[in-house]
């Protein structure tokens, strides 16, 4: 992904919304439970961590029981301590304090929760990114030292190929082309990490490299789970055991369940959260609603690359704070313009438009004579039944129609949807190459080199490619 490449807009649940998913998470919910608990007698060792004689007690603190505990109890003591929650107020006797940012949790706002909540979401994607507890015994040396040399692990290489998934994982629930609110399949986000766009078949080497990273990726999202980042649905047990173990239970399996291979969905939490972490790493990651207090030329152009059902959106929200007129009349003005981004911004003034309503006729009938603007309004009016709306000049039907699909080329490419209106354009106008050649706009050429390209009728592409030469000498001279 490259740091230049905006990413289609997020839909964020409000701050206050997302701090109570926040707070309702089960790793901040205890670390805040730990930090209040602790106190003078509370010990720690050189690390940081509860000493072992305390974890039980934390442990029944957090009401936790089983094998497990104590390692929960651990987690949350180093989330706590991660966040500020607590501190060390003394090095040399291992003794805490509450920490300044206890307080935020009960009386700061909303982005305060979620400022300490994002400090704990790291704590866990650093803690997924370690192997796990066997292979780290098995790298011990003789003085009970880590040998890294023994691990199969580059930990800078392992935390890249986490964000990455992630990253692949946030596309997915913000583009409209994508899942969206539905779970992904792990192997299809595994291999989006892995294999290649341009590649047709994987090879098997690859395919290993897609079995062993669910493998991974299972245990990775196990452990963001409790932090509000995903809901997951693990891979099933049975998948992972010996065939020949007497304690597997028998029975049919439904090999085309894709769910027993693990589904990963983002939580609203953790959408607002990977975007953060996009923001930091320079990304341009938009979310709706960003242009609400912003100038109508600012929503033209920024909603310019969004997906429809975004731009909707984002238009709604800029709509609502505005006199429906003062608005009507604010996008039009911000819709002129003869540079590359005018066509289009002048489609989602139309779009915008559309929302408001009939109570923005007479802004409408205030461009009917403007060069730029008065086809737009001619149009607005008649799909309205509006009365009393002089016919457009020939000249301006023209200039509409390049403008129109000028748009439709920026907004969507050489799409079917712009083929079938070029096909439907030239059969309706026979003539209509002859004249467009002609029209003073500043797309006119590449209209029609579109045309040529998109029209499956040779003989129809011909004369458009012929028309766009003229143009082009057209504007040369």
């Amino acid at each position: 992904m490259s740091d230049s490449s905006p990413l289609p807009p997020a839909r964020l649940a409000s701050e206050a919304e997302l701090a109570r998913d926040a707070l309702s998470t089960p790793v901040l919910s205890r670390a805040a439970r730990l930090a209040r608990w602790a106190g003078p007698a509370t010990r720690v060792d050189a690390g940081g961590g509860l000493v072992d004689e305390q974890l039980a007690e934390a442990a029944g603190v957090l009401g936790l029981s089983g094998d497990d505990a104590a390692a929960h109890a651990s987690e949350a003591w180093r989330v706590a301590v991660d966040t500020g929650l607590v501190e060390v107020a003394d090095e040399e006797t291992g003794t805490v304090t509450g920490g300044a940012d206890l307080a935020l949790l009960t009386s700061g706002s909303p982005h305060d929760v979620l400022g300490v909540w994002q400090d704990a979401l790291e704590t866990l994607l650093a803690d997924a990114s370690v192997p796990d507890l066997d292979d780290l015994v098995d790298a011990l040396d003789e003085g009970g030292t880590i040998d890294f040399s023994r691990l199969d692990w580059d930990p800078q290489a392992e935390a890249d190929f986490l964000d990455r998934v992630l990253a692949n994982l946030y596309l997915l629930s913000v583009s409209e082309e994508g899942p969206g609110d539905a779970p992904v399949p792990l192997p299809a986000l595994a291999a989006s990490a892995i294999v290649p766009g341009d590649v047709g078949e994987p090879t098997n080497d690859m395919l290993e490299q897609v079995s062993d990273a669910m493998m991974r990726l299972d245990d990775q999202f196990r452990t963001l789970e409790p932090v509000g980042l995903v809901e997951y649905h693990p891979v099933d047990e049975a998948l992972m055991a010996d065939p020949d173990d007497p304690d597997v239970p028998a029975g049919p399996v439904d090999d085309t369940d894709v769910s027993r291979y693990g589904m990963v969905r983002l939580t609203p939490l953790g959408l607002y959260g990977l975007r953060a972490r996009l923001l930091d790493a320079g990304h341009t990651a938009p979310a709706v609603g960003e242009f609400g207090d912003k100038g109508a030329d600012t929503l033209l152009d920024g909603t310019a690359a969004f997906g429809p059902r975004a731009a909707q959106a984002e238009t709604e929200q800029w709509l609502a704070r505005r006199d429906p007129q003062d608005a009507a009349r604010e996008l039009l003005g911000a819709a002129r313009g003869t540079d590359p981004g005018g066509p289009l911004r002048r489609l989602r003034c139309q779009q915008a438009l559309s929302l408001v309503g009939a109570v923005a006729e007479p802004a409408l009938r205030e461009v009917l004579d403007d060069a730029e603007l008065g086809g737009l309004a001619r149009v607005w009016l008649a799909e309205r039944g509006a009365t009393d709306v002089p016919p457009p000049p020939e000249a301006m039907v023209y200039w509409l129609t390049v403008d129109t699909l000028a748009a439709q080329l920026a907004a969507e490419g050489n799409s079917e949807e712009l083929q079938a209106l070029v096909e439907g354009l030239a059969a309706q106008h026979s003539g209509f190459f002859a004249a467009a050649w002609r029209v003073d706009h500043p797309a006119t050429a590449d209209v029609l080199e579109a045309m040529g390209r998109l029209h499956p009728d040779k003989k129809v592409a011909k004369e458009a490619r012929k028309a766009a030469f003229k143009a082009r000498s057209q504007q040369g001279n």
